[in-house]
């Protein structure tokens, strides 16, 4: 039988850790898998090349919806039962997925699909709870480091299933995944039901109380959106331009995403780094580290090996940017508040994936009607707009 916990225990075990951050990966690359296959899953379903975008951006808007409206209930009752509910409806919108024979049922899934896996926003509030104040930053950053791997692993995985079996099949072997991992969490994962008084409406209601109050939340969700939209517009814009220019098949554009994982080593040092209380050298660097990368692929891209080389290196680079400004961004927020840390966490996150569906979507409009340079430069400004709003923190506490 489970152990129920009431409080925080003084340090989370290792296998404990090892189990949140493989079901993180897990559940989180269930947003990615279409990343890679825009291509063939827009033109299977007869969608325009202009509204391709949609297939990522309706999967992030779900998401944002689910971290608004699904994870404030961390807040009020027991995680293992929220939780394994969550998977249940990833695993039918999968299912969805995979048997879809128009865009509006497909994009309907997608919706669906990003409302359930928020459940991995949870499970990382839920390691913060059960780690110590001086170990928090390094439990949460291995544990985003098996999330990051997720997003990461799963865009090659897709691109090379599809390649050989089609693109449908993705859906079905995660949905089976699902399943499994969501029988396996209710076996280990310790009870934990919160203390709030607080109503549903009122949780929901607070959020905005929060936002208000507290100005390093607000500050630490729009860096990562700037980021996440460039991560995002780049990761659905290079598959087409693979395709397009360089005449990657999915096995070709599978290995090219594959680079991208080296990018997950950032998470653990940037955890590290956090505890000791480097978290604006962190952002610092993560953003001048995205604008130099968007700024190289905006001027060498004349379809020359030394470009193609180019973007194989900005995959990594974008990737460490991203992930190492996250977990910085999260040991701060995950300090702000206990009982409202599934609130907080569910505010930052939602703020910086609206920034990831609006990349997504602008990535897939300027690529359609200008070209990889205005992808590109699209990239530079949102990056560009993270390093003014960084130049005003020395003003703020």
């Amino acid at each position: 039988m489970s152990k129920s916990i009431s409080k925080p225990q003084n340090e989370i075990s290792t296998t404990m850790m090892v189990v949140l951050a493989a079901a993180c990966g897990l559940i989180v690359a269930n947003l990615y898998y279409s990343q890679t296959l825009v291509g063939p899953i827009s033109t299977a379903l007869g969608l325009p090349s202009g509204a391709a975008g949609l297939i990522v951006t309706l999967t992030q808007i779900g998401y944002v919806a689910g971290l608004l409206f699904i994870v404030p209930l961390s807040d009020k009752i027991e995680n293992r039962r929220l939780i394994v509910t969550s998977l249940a409806i990833v695993v039918l919108a999968l299912i969805l997925a995979a048997v879809s024979s128009n865009s509006a049922l497909f994009l309907t899934a997608a919706l669906l699909i990003g409302s359930g896996s928020v459940v991995a926003q949870i499970l990382v509030p839920l390691a913060a709870y059960l780690s110590s104040d001086q170990q928090r930053g390094r439990v949460v950053g291995n544990v985003m480091s098996g999330l990051l791997l997720g997003i990461m692993l799963a865009r090659p995985i897709s691109s090379l299933i599809a390649g050989i079996w089609g693109w449908r099949t993705i859906f079905v072997l995660s949905a089976a995944v699902m399943a499994l991992l969501a029988f396996s969490l209710a076996k280990v994962l310790p009870k934990r039901k919160p203390e709030s008084t607080l109503t549903y409406m009122q949780l929901v209601a607070s959020l905005i109380e929060l936002f208000k109050k507290n100005p390093i939340l607000r500050r630490r969700a729009f860096y990562q959106a700037c980021l996440f939209g460039s991560f995002s517009l780049f990761w659905t814009t290079v598959p087409l331009r693979l395709a397009d220019e360089y005449g990657m098949s999915q096995q070709g554009i599978a290995l090219f995403a594959l680079v991208g994982v080296a990018g997950a080593i950032a998470a653990p040092i940037a955890g590290r780094l956090a505890d000791k209380g480097l978290t604006k050298a962190i952002t610092i660097g993560a953003i001048v580290t995205a604008i130099l990368s968007f700024l190289l692929i905006a001027l060498f891209h004349n379809g020359s090996l030394f470009s193609l080389i180019l973007l194989f290196v900005v995959a990594v680079t974008l990737d460490m940017a991203v992930s190492g400004n996250l977990v910085a961004s999260q040991r701060i927020i995950f300090s702000l508040g206990n009982e409202a840390r599934g609130r907080f966490n569910g505010l930052f996150m939602a703020i910086f994936f609206i920034g990831g569906a609006v990349g997504s979507f602008l990535g897939g409009l300027t690529y359609a009607h200008g070209g990889w340079v205005s992808s590109a430069c699209i990239g530079v400004a949102l990056t560009f707009i993270a390093f003014l709003y960084f130049l005003t923190e020395r003003k703020h506490k």
